[in-house]
């Protein structure tokens, strides 16, 4: 134990060996984490395989692991029937990040503008409610009649799924903010504009953060199913050739490649809001009963 002393007055003391347990805490606990995720996906394939071969569940409707696993090797080593595998996943790609940029960024500027005026938010928030409440799939097939089978119809799905998404989390994160600290910024001669972005948008800040883990899964949602309704490439058209043809491994094999892409997405996140949030404490991992 040691004890600190600053200015003639003393810190308290700091258990060096408690501190180290914890981090030893941690550390187990994700290991333990990562060997049971490996040990859940190893048990599920195995099982999933047996029941195939042993004859408990039908290849037609749900293929099996081996199967998906040379549908894949087919395609990265040949291609698919519409290109390369990797031309396909660039444009559904390009689809999904810019409907999620522009969705995101639209989301908190009208999450934010609604949030900090009070007369506007009640005025729109109806038009809103009645906007969110359409299907996604209704206004895809508005989408391909306004825009085509090219990348515009898809891009725009793509942004009304993120769009609510996001403008709703940053509406609340606005709505939550400590309004001492807003008054306190007033007293001191702050505008308006200066409470918004130094007081008022930082306390919304993981609010938003938050609703971008989700959306970016929206983002590739509503790419994919444009895809699926009508498109030239993507892998949302290789899901609906697929299916056209009674090839489930083709299914499963693009579903395969799309949850690698969410779960990169995930992980870059992840680290943007680790970078954005650095003033959170370091969560340790209390020890068990």
């Amino acid at each position: 134990m040691n004890t600190n002393t600053l200015n003639g007055t003393t810190a308290p003391p700091v258990d060096r060996e408690d501190e180290r347990k914890a981090i030893a805490r941690a550390i187990n606990h994700r290991r333990l984490v990562l060997f049971l995720r490996i040990a859940v996906a190893v048990c599920t394939l195995a099982g999933w395989e047996a029941a195939v071969r042993y004859g408990l569940i039908d290849p037609f409707f749900f293929s099996q692991p081996s199967a998906i696993y040379d549908q894949l090797k087919v395609w990265l080593t040949e291609g698919t029937s519409q290109g390369p595998l990797w031309k396909e996943l660039l444009v559904t790609m390009e689809e999904t990040a810019l409907g999620f940029i522009i969705g995101s960024a639209l989301g908190i500027l009208f999450g934010i503008g609604l949030g900090r005026n009070r007369l506007a938010a009640d005025v729109f928030s109806v038009y809103i409610k009645v906007a969110n409440a359409i299907p996604r799939v209704v206004l895809g097939s508005i989408f391909i009649i306004m825009f085509g089978l090219g990348m515009g119809s898809k891009v725009a799905l793509a942004v009304v799924m993120v769009f609510f998404v996001v403008f709703g989390n940053a509406f609340q994160g606005v709505r939550e903010a400590d309004k001492n600290l807003i008054a306190n910024a007033y007293i001191l001669g702050a505008s308006k504009r200066q409470v918004t972005f130094t007081v008022v948008f930082p306390s919304a800040l993981t609010w938003i953060l938050a609703s971008l883990h989700v959306s970016f899964g929206f983002a590739l949602v509503g790419a994919v199913v444009g895809e699926f309704l009508g498109a030239r490439h993507g892998i949302g058209l290789l899901i609906s050739t697929a299916q056209g043809t009674f090839n489930a491994a083709g299914v499963f094999a693009a579903m395969i490649v799309l949850a690698v892409v969410a779960l990169a997405a995930e992980y870059a996140l992840t680290a943007l809001e680790n970078v954005l949030l650095k003033w959170r404490p370091v969560q340790f991992v209390e020890q068990g009963m």
